[in-house]
């Protein structure tokens, strides 16, 4: 199993972006991770289904997502969490290939490596396995009872924009496994779960810019957002330098 599972963006100020996401995608807060002062973060996740959405923002200087805010100029995407069901193998796989690790931790209940994104390119990449697949100790204990589907019920696409799609996405491939099919705007790299990731070309900068949503409510979705006054064009959202895909 190879699937995505949680999709962290990075942002200067942690709490508007949160109350935008929360206001337009009718998600609420599940859990405040202590965990990630260990990054000098603060953080605030969303359940989307049974996937997460993060937001991280740094409160101390000199760490790696404040470096990413200057870099790309503002907020955007972060890390992009992929599941699996073997995480030793997918590390082996990983390492073989040329991926860094810069940061583990093996609990009794899940495990976890971040690979270095220069080794992966497009985005930090981390790879966890959950004991119990359908648990995710990094939501906190009670994420199930914060699962709203009226208005979204999953994210189905990570959009990474770079110069060259392709050969990204069989950089990809050929790190963590799984055929890439290349389309006519970029390629697609398929994940389980009815996941995958899209490399598209870079307009501007590069990284991981888009998430596509599944969106029963849509129209209400981007009706709130106009009311907000965030960008909205066509079945598109911008929040936090993200571009958020509505599909109905």
């Amino acid at each position: 199993m190879l699937r995505i599972r949680q999709l962290a963006l990075v942002a200067r100020d942690l709490e508007p972006v949160v109350e935008d996401l929360c206001a337009v995608l009718g998600v609420s807060v599940c859990f405040r991770d202590p965990g990630v002062a260990t990054f000098g973060l603060v953080n605030a996740l969303m359940p989307i289904g049974h996937q997460l959405l993060e937001v991280v923002s740094p409160n101390e200087e000199n760490t790696s997502a404040g470096r990413l805010l200057d870099r790309q100029g503002g907020d955007g995407g972060y890390m992009v969490i992929l599941q699996t069901d073997d995480l030793a193998r997918a590390r082996a796989r990983a390492e073989a290939g040329g991926a860094r690790v810069v940061w583990e931790l093996a609990l009794d209940d899940i495990a976890t490596v971040h690979l270095h994104p220069r080794d992966v390119g497009g985005a930090i990449v981390s790879l966890d396995e959950s004991k119990n697949p359908d648990d995710w100790r990094w939501a906190g204990p009670t994420w199930r009872d914060c699962v709203s589907t009226d208005v979204v019920r999953g994210m189905r696409v990570a959009e990474i924009c770079t110069d060259a799609p392709a050969k990204l996405a069989a950089r990809w491939s050929a790190l963590f496994g799984r055929e890439v099919e290349e389309t006519g705007e970029g390629a697609d790299w398929a994940l389980d779960g009815d996941t995958r990731i899209r490399f598209l070309p870079a307009s501007d900068r590069e990284g991981f810019q888009g998430i596509e949503l599944d969106a029963p409510g849509r129209d209400r979705a981007l009706s709130i957002a106009r009311e907000r006054g965030l960008a909205v064009d066509g079945d598109r959202v911008t929040i936090a330098g993200t571009s958020f895909r509505l599909r109905a």
